[in-house]
């Protein structure tokens, strides 16, 4: 948090502690069930709390604000970083960073919502002084006659009121000053008056000039005052104040008149506006009403409070809605970051060949297995009792499903087939494997790590994938395995397997972040190469890359089956289309890798 000013009394505060007059800083606020948690700046300003996007776009107004005269600060019962806060039906669910920041938010907040006002006389604003006591006596005409041109505004006319009104707070200043020093001089008069009546032997005598004069027992005579050093030592014109009091006057009531005249005019367009805004609202409640009537049929599900499982409330079309939102975000965002990333060609890079722990003969004895299941099983027709649905077919791709469901989580095996163009299957195996270039075509993932080396061709990954909400964030541990595997037939090109499968790892434990999936992943590709006429080379567009990609996930935890096929159908295909480009781009123009 940033405080920008401070104002205020240090009564009944700590020493040292100010009241702000405000502060800003970076919160997480719950938006909606589709975008959940998103950061945003917030402001406290007296009692008012806005929001907007970001802190550089404060000069675009706040996306929305709330008095905290009676508002209800709650903090989370069992998060410590988050606080609620309610007025009425609105409420704004927070998050800080630590639990003490949230803290520090909170104590502000009642210290504002304690102790700020509404501002007081001494805040409000007062326009310049368009006019002088001098112009406001000798130019009344001019002034008045300008101000009632057409096209004057209400706002003109009440800032020349204002004017006028400094102009009177002047000129009653002027008088009282006056009025005081009369008082004085007065009393001076009786004091001496009662001294003579009690001498007796005194008498006061007026002169021509105004001067009052007193014989003493001497019977010499002594200067009291003179009417003239009155006024010169208050330099007042009566005769010029009392034009420009008039003046004053008549200007207030022209410009009173005027006001009268603009509201007038007005009033019919502000009697239609008020129509207009009275339907609106009346609109507005019948729909309110109505939302209030739905809601009060099913529980809320829209807050931050939602989790996932069977036992939701969200139905499935809403959830499959949110997943699909948070898809198109993810694909908009990685679209822009393609754009703007190098292509800067990379060198073949492969983990060291380091061996780790004694477990490595227990990882290396299971990836044995998984490769010989792959190549005896993934390979297979997808035709006879295998049940496999076409689901998705484009082009030279197809994608095939078989609908299998354990204990209501949806299990389905998937099958894709693809055929490309320029690019063999050691080169497709090897950027499907080799981590160096994994962000540069896989868009869900968050972070990745590679845990453990068990060979120049085996490693141990854990990989983090971004969350699409309302779906929880899974992760997943895994064996990584690239492997070449010869033809027993002269006739049958060899094969390049890439296989991932899910292992634990004392190392990474599953955590209460993410939910742990379970996979097991094959990419199964062999090269067809058409000769060349003659004793040409062969190039590029003499080969052609038969690909098999085979799934089988376990999503860890429950989630709707439609929402689950409907993504997967969705997204597979995008996958392969992604990652095939990606390594045609790669390889052209380069040497081909057999």
């Amino acid at each position: 948090m940033s405080d920008c000013s401070s104002s205020g009394s240090d009564e009944d505060l700590d020493p040292g502690l100010e009241l702000l007059d405000e502060l800003g800083g970076t919160l997480s606020k719950w938006t909606n069930y589709i975008h959940g948690w998103q950061d945003r700046w917030i402001v406290l300003k007296g009692n008012i709390l806005s929001y907007y996007r970001s802190a550089d776009e404060k000069e675009y107004g706040c996306r929305g604000s709330i008095c905290l005269s009676k508002a209800v600060i709650t903090p989370h019962e069992f998060d410590e970083c988050r606080f609620d806060i309610s007025v009425n039906d609105s409420i704004w669910y927070l998050r800080a960073e630590h639990p003490l920041l949230r803290q520090q938010w909170i104590d502000t907040i009642e210290l504002h919502k304690a102790e700020s006002g509404y501002g007081s006389e001494s805040s409000l604003r007062r326009h310049g002084s368009l006019l002088s006591l001098t112009s406001a006596a000798s130019g009344l005409s001019t002034t008045s006659a300008s101000s009632f041109k057409k096209g004057y505004s209400l706002q003109e006319k009440l800032a020349e009121m204002e004017t006028f009104r400094d102009i009177l707070c002047r000129q009653v200043d002027t008088l009282q000053k006056y009025f005081d020093n009369c008082a004085d001089i007065d009393s001076k008069d009786e004091l001496h008056r009662d001294k003579a009546s009690d001498d007796e032997e005194d008498f006061p005598t007026s002169r021509p000039e105004g001067d009052y004069l007193l014989y003493n027992n001497n019977s010499s005579k002594e200067k009291l005052f003179s009417v003239d050093s009155l006024k010169g030592s208050l330099g007042i014109d009566f005769k010029g104040e009392a034009i420009t009091f008039k003046a004053t006057t008549a200007g207030i009531l022209s410009t009173l008149s005027h006001c009268i005249d603009i509201l007038v005019k007005k009033e019919e367009s502000w009697q239609r506006r008020l129509d207009k805004e009275i339907e609106r609202r009346r609109r507005a409640e019948d729909a309110y009403k109505a939302a209030l009537t739905e809601l009060k049929k099913k529980p809320h599900y829209g807050g931050p409070d939602y989790e996932e499982g069977p036992n939701s409330l969200i139905n499935e079309e809403e959830f499959f809605d949110a997943v699909e939102a948070a898809l198109d975000k993810h694909d908009q965002i990685e679209e822009q970051s393609q754009a703007e990333r190098s292509r800067a060609s990379r060198q073949i890079s492969l983990p060291p060949d380091t061996y780790s722990s004694i477990s490595t003969q227990k990882y290396l004895t299971k990836v044995e297995e998984m490769v010989q299941s792959h190549m005896t099983y993934s390979l297979q027709d997808v035709g006879g009792d295998a049940n496999w649905q076409l689901v998705v077919e484009e082009g030279d791709m197809k994608l095939y499903r078989r609908e299998v469901e354990e204990n209501g989580i949806v299990l389905d095996p998937l099958k894709a087939t693809h055929a490309v163009r320029g690019v063999t299957g050691h080169e497709v195996c090897h950027y499907f494997w080799d981590t160096a270039f994994r962000n540069d075509w896989e868009t869900t993932v968050e972070s990745f790590q590679v845990v453990e080396t068990l060979s120049d061709k085996a490693v141990i990954i854990h990989q983090t994938h971004k969350r699409v909400w309302p779906a929880s964030q899974r992760d997943v541990l895994y064996v990584s395995v690239i492997r070449k595997i010869l033809s027993t037939n002269e006739n049958d090109p060899d094969t390049w397997l890439v296989c991932n499968f899910s292992v634990d790892h004392d190392s990474y434990p599953p955590s209460a972040r993410c939910i742990r999936a379970k996979m097991n992943v094959a990419m199964i590709c062999q090269t067809l190469i058409s000769p060349p006429e003659g004793d040409k080379e062969i190039t590029r567009d003499n080969i052609l890359c038969k690909i098999t990609y085979v799934a089988n996930v376990n999503p860890g935890g429950w989630a709707p089956a439609s929402v689950l096929r409907a993504v997967a159908k969705r997204e597979y295909p995008k996958f392969l289309k992604r990652f095939t480009s990606y390594v045609q781009e790669k390889t052209s123009g380069e040497a081909i890798l057999f």
